[in-house]
């Protein structure tokens, strides 16, 4: 009985050494391992960036060359056709250009066709020129005209302010559409200043402009 107590003695004094000569890790502490891991992972990520970085960036819009603008369709249309016969690609295109701003006089709205026309005949026993909105936000408004200059419409208000009527100015955007032709970027060393030449002869107002394809936006 007295080896048995003995060997257990021994027994827990091995376990006690085998644990005492463990190694224990340092709070904070990086196995080699880890290191090794985290060594590779950021050469991955910077060949990757460097990949970035040497890519060229793609152009994402073709230049094409645009000629017009012209007043009429007919026109840019001939000039279409003369491009067309050439085999040199092209198109017709429309854009409404910003001209100005009109100035519209008017009275609001009133409840009724029937009290807008009674408004109407007293304006008009005044010789005040004037006639019925029948459409549009305005519907049964009381239009006194419409004027290219702010002061003139102004003049209208301040006269009919005069006559105890209260009116009102709306801006009007003015729009001038011109007509320009396309001629496709894959085409456009066809176009020779000699042709060039030809065609502004041919049609005096005709302009030249290099812009991306996508730089005219057409009208509907």
């Amino acid at each position: 009985m007295r080896w048995l107590l003995m060997l257990l003695v021994v027994l827990n004094l091995l376990l006690y050494l085998h644990y005492l000569n463990r190694k224990v890790p340092i709070a904070g502490e990086v196995t080699e391992s880890h290191v090794s891991s985290l060594e590779r992972n950021i050469q991955l990520v910077s060949e990757v960036e460097s990949l970035a970085v040497r890519r060229p960036k793609q152009d994402v819009d073709s230049a094409c060359l645009f000629l017009g603008g012209f007043d009429e369709e007919a026109i840019a249309l001939a000039v279409e056709q003369r491009l067309l016969s050439l085999d040199i690609d092209s198109r017709v295109e429309s854009v409404d250009e910003a001209a100005g701003v009109d100035y519209w006089v008017y009275l609001p709205p009133l409840i009724s066709r029937q009290a807008s026309l009674r408004q109407l005949r007293e304006l008009q026993s005044r010789n005040i020129d004037s006639y019925v909105i029948t459409v549009g936000d305005l519907t049964n408004g009381i239009s006194l005209g419409i004027f290219s200059r702010k002061d003139s419409a102004e003049s209208v208000v301040s006269r009919l302010k005069g006559v105890d009527y209260t009116a009102l100015i709306r801006d009007l955007p003015r729009v001038h559409r011109r007509y320009w032709v396309r001629v496709a970027d894959t085409r456009q060393h066809l176009l020779s200043d000699s042709l060039l030449g030809e065609l502004a002869r041919d049609f005096p107002a005709l302009e030249h402009q290099q812009m991306p394809c996508s730089g005219i936006a057409t009208s509907g």
